[in-house]
């Protein structure tokens, strides 16, 4: 089922043991142990983990991720629904002492890629917090 969603075999690079590789790839994000864990059967660590590095890179896996939900919601196996949530957590005390002018650090304050302005802590009665929000769909 998958493989017809598969980015082509490069040249050099043969498309056999790609399930195998797949499948430890699996394993890894089901477990979430060490890539250097990863039982033999699915080929050497560094294979599978630069198979992964190298569809994370050019967008591979939201491709799939997409035409997987099309290909499920046109058989109508998805329901889209959505729930959502939200709690206050509160931030340790020391979390205080960021920047408040990030503009003048070397890096972003978010690291690579910036913050949108939105998003952070602030103050509240409750004290030094953030509002975290989790949405759901079909139960999960």
């Amino acid at each position: 089922m998958l493989e017809p969603l598969l980015p082509v075999a490069v040249l050099g690079r043969p498309a056999v043991g790609r399930r195998r590789l797949i499948d430890g790839i699996r394993w890894r994000a089901r477990t979430r142990a060490p890539w250097r864990d990863l039982p033999t059967e699915y080929g050497p660590w560094q294979t599978v983990y630069g198979l992964f590095r190298r569809w994370q890179r050019d967008g591979t896996w939201p491709v799939l991720l997409t035409r997987l939900q099309a290909r499920a919601d046109a058989a109508g196996l998805i329901t889209w629904e959505v729930t959502v949530d939200s709690t206050i957590c509160r931030a340790h005390q020391h979390a205080e002492g960021a920047r408040l002018d990030g503009q003048t650090q070397k890096e972003p304050p978010g690291g690579i890629s910036a913050e949108p302005d939105d998003h952070g802590l602030g103050r509240s009665r409750g004290g030094f917090t953030t509002k975290i929000h989790l949405a759901c769909e079909q139960g999960q």
